[in-house]
């Protein structure tokens, strides 16, 4: 039950730093925070499995998208806008609702834990629920303190102005997955406003949308917290399983304001604010697992018009908006705010009213589809909550957080970019990946290849020979290892090559006493092995061979063929391929060079060609 304390007084939050909960020791990468804490049993939060952000995959997207283009009158215009004229003439208007799971051990409103720990039964359905999770008579809801923690990162990290004194509001709906008749949020007065996000052309804005600049800003008008619903599980025809573990749970509701005007931008909006979200360990699973949701607001008018008249926190001449629930995936994002947007504009030509209304998505689907009328604070009856005082977070508090945030994921990125010389694909990919672990790997590796292979001869020096070790282990970070996770299907937890063993291979290969041929090879010898048993010890030889006895097993050393013997070698290799020869003195092929030099290490003895002599001399011996 609550304690007449908590009923009577408002929460002051400066006192509860002393408070285990609240103890925090952030370093620039929050996983290494998150496995100290978890150590310590000080974490806030039980570990969760996270799947890979498909980054690359919305690169490549973006890619044939912009390839896509066309050009028309001079400028640079979508192929699906020079097939529909209609959006030279209707503007479209966006605002964005996301709903995160905030990264808690415990409910929002009572103790119940907020995920499956070790010893659990398995998660089973109803098995982390209090009374006030079910709604018994008599309970009442009891603030848990340790949730503001990642609610404030997230506030911070987005720029907004926390507010000393906020509180809670009943939000009155009747449903099966709301025991309680109503929702605890802070409707009218969120702990957080007036914040913004800064996004640009590699977040996957359009170029259209940055209209030359080099970023744009979205605004946020509040963030707010509130408790998630139940899930509800259709059995059969008309029977319904209601789960109440994810009753209760701890959210935070961000609110753009509508500054945004393409699907590409939404979606682009989404992705950043997840990846802020995480990368300040405010939560720790995303749109693939289900602990973020989006609902996008969409309304069009005409160019150079207001609309009907509409206006929104300051932002007026707005068309009619409809609402969007429940969106889970980025694409689904694009893609429903495409079909209602032409939706939308097919109504209204035809002489039609968009009525304000809470449509659905079906991924696939071309269509959004009615699913009741638009709700407004009159339908939901909101009131303050007569159980739960105001809450107040003390300035020292919230001070004390901003110094001791993790970057966040732009200044990661600019470190990758100028400190390691990583391209700004490569730094996002990297940095978005594996929740910082693959950052925290790759500069671990990095950091122990230039401390054996740097000359530190002058600052110049070193900053060339930084970026230059960087780049090396970054390609092999990002390619060569992700290769083969996504060859044998493992996550990164499971990637059983230390930072120190692909350091030793890149030593050797740094060295010329292997080929990257060869490296590749110890390589995927070495992730293919049991990973080192846990314990200060390094494991014996018998269980995890070095890279050095790799080497000498498997007689990788290399033995540099003299040139004679890579003349002679080329020599036969270009007479058994006459048409490839004429193709490339004659044809002027000159991409064709490197099938030789490919050609030369196959037939070559393991550990004697190097690609790039054996370039040379091809392109000596063609002419070229």
């Amino acid at each position: 039950m609550h304690s007449s304390t908590l009923r009577t007084a408002p929460v002051h939050l400066t006192r509860a730093l002393q408070h285990p909960s609240f103890t925090t020791a952030h370093s620039l990468r929050p996983c290494v925070v998150a496995k100290w804490l978890q150590s310590r049993r000080l974490t806030t939060a039980s570990p969760r499995t996270q799947e890979v952000i498909p980054l690359r995959k919305h690169l490549k997207d973006e890619a044939k998208r912009k390839k896509a283009e066309v050009k028309r009158d001079g400028d640079v215009t979508s192929k699906k806008q020079t097939l529909d004229p209609r959006l030279d003439k209707w503007e479209l208007t966006v605002g964005i609702e996301i709903h995160a799971e905030l990264n808690t051990a415990c409910k929002l409103f009572s103790s119940a834990p907020a995920e499956v720990s070790v010893g659990d039964d398995g998660g089973s359905a109803n098995s982390r629920v209090a009374d006030f999770d079910a709604a018994l008579p008599g309970t009442q809801p009891q603030f848990q303190i340790a949730t503001l923690l990642p609610a404030l990162r997230a506030a911070i990290a987005l720029e907004c102005e926390v507010q000393r004194k906020s509180g809670w509001d009943r939000k009155h709906y009747f449903h099966w997955d709301q025991p309680n008749g109503y929702q605890i949020t802070q409707y009218y007065q969120p702990f957080a406003k007036d914040g913004s996000l800064t996004l640009g052309a590699f977040d996957g804005v359009p170029a259209e949308d940055l209209n030359g600049a080099e970023s744009i800003t979205i605004g946020i008008k509040q963030i707010q917290m509130e408790q998630d619903t139940a899930k509800t599980m259709n059995v059969g025809s008309s029977t319904y399983h209601v789960d109440l573990n994810r009753a209760g749970m701890p959210l935070i509701e961000v609110i753009t304001l509508p500054h945004i005007h393409s699907p590409q931008t939404a979606a682009a909006v989404v992705r950043k604010i997840q990846a802020v979200l995480k990368g300040v360990d405010a939560c720790v699973t995303g749109m693939e697992l289900g602990g973020l949701r989006a609902d996008v607001n969409v309304s069009v008018r005409q160019r150079g018009t207001s609309g009907i008249g509409s206006s929104y926190s300051g932002v007026g001449g707005l068309g009619q908006r409809t609402e969007i629930k429940n969106l889970s995936s980025f694409k689904a994002v694009e893609d429903a705010i495409v079909a209602e947007r032409d939706r939308q504009i097919t109504v209204l030509e035809a002489g039609g009213v968009i009525e304000g209304e809470t449509r659905g998505w079906t991924l696939g689907a071309t269509e959004t589809t009615r699913l009741r009328g638009k709700e407004g604070e009159v339908d939901y009856r909101y009131m303050p909550d007569a159980d739960l005082p105001p809450l107040v977070i003390g300035s020292d508090l919230v001070q004390h957080l901003k110094t001791t945030m993790p970057m966040l994921p732009d200044a990661v990125e600019r470190d990758l970019e100028e400190w390691h010389g990583l391209s700004r694909k490569d730094a996002k990919t990297l940095n978005e990946q594996d929740n910082g672990d693959r950052v925290e790997f790759f500069e671990r590796t990095a950091s122990f290849l230039l401390a054996e292979v740097g000359t530190f001869k002058s600052e110049v020096a070193t900053t060339k020979e930084r970026r230059k070790t960087g780049k090396l282990v970054g390609n092999w970070v990002l390619h060569e290892l992700g290769g083969l996770l996504a060859t044998h299907q493992r996550s990164w937890d499971d990637v059983r090559v230390t930072a120190d063993e692909l350091k030793d291979v890149l030593v050797c290969l740094h060295k010329n006493e292997i080929t990257a041929r060869a490296a590749k090879q110890i390589l995927a010898e070495l992730f293919q092995r049991q990973p080192a048993p846990d314990g200060p010890y390094w494991p014996s030889m018998d269980t995890r061979p070095s890279v050095e006895q790799l080497v000498d097993a498997g007689n990788l050393r290399l033995r540099p063929l003299s040139e004679d013997e890579y003349e002679k070698l080329a020599m036969q290799i270009m007479d058994a391929n006459p048409d490839m020869v004429k193709a490339v003195r004659e044809k002027g092929q000159k991409g064709k060079v490197m099938w030789f030099v490919g050609q030369m290490v196959r037939q070559g003895e393991e550990g004697t060609v190097e690609p790039e002599k054996a370039k040379v001399v091809i392109e000596r011996l063609m002419g070229g």
